[in-house]
């Protein structure tokens, strides 16, 4: 009996830190994504030469690494979090806050024009993705249950981004 509710709370664990919230509304993206074009435009041969290889499957694959894997999911050190793609300020340390879901959360962008939110409906799932304008890159996605003052959860992939403390 003990074993079947573990494995009942791990699996609950999985679907809460999925960021899968079925009784939130979602949010509605950008009608601008559709025709995202990024300034930096490379072939997969030229990113997989400048990416490592899950920083190639997060950010042109749209990939996502494992809850609490990721180097920055409990990182506190103060500075600035970029894209790990092209280099260009996407958060602050001091708009950071533990979601509990296991990947770098954040209630808003160092600029919301440096990222794009399109519709992302994989997974059987309605959720809004999050992309930087420069590069096209998958970050992660945006969800309406995040604290005060914006209300908004960017859920975002470490491998997504690289932290710069000296700004």
């Amino acid at each position: 009996m003990g074993t079947i509710l573990f494995v009942i709370g791990v699996l609950l664990n999985c679907l809460v830190a999925s960021g899968c919230n079925v009784s939130a509304p979602v949010r509605q993206p950008a009608k601008e994504a559709k025709g995202l074009r990024p300034e930096i435009m490379r072939t997969d041969e030229e990113w997989r030469k400048v990416l490592t290889p899950e920083q190639y499957e997060v950010l042109r694959k749209a990939g996502t690494e494992r809850p609490f894997s990721g180097k920055y999911w409990n990182h506190n050190e103060e500075g600035v979090y970029t894209c790990a793609g092209c280099g260009v300020e996407l958060f602050r340390s001091k708009e950071k806050f533990d979601a509990g879901c296991g990947w770098p959360s954040f209630y808003d962008a160092v600029n919301r024009d440096a990222i794009v939110e399109r519709e992302d409906n994989s997974h059987g799932m309605r959720r809004v993705e999050v992309l930087c304008r420069k590069c096209g890159g998958h970050l992660g996605h945006v969800f309406p249950d995040g604290p005060v003052p914006t209300g908004l959860r960017y859920c975002i992939n470490s491998a997504a981004i690289e932290f710069d403390e000296s700004k």
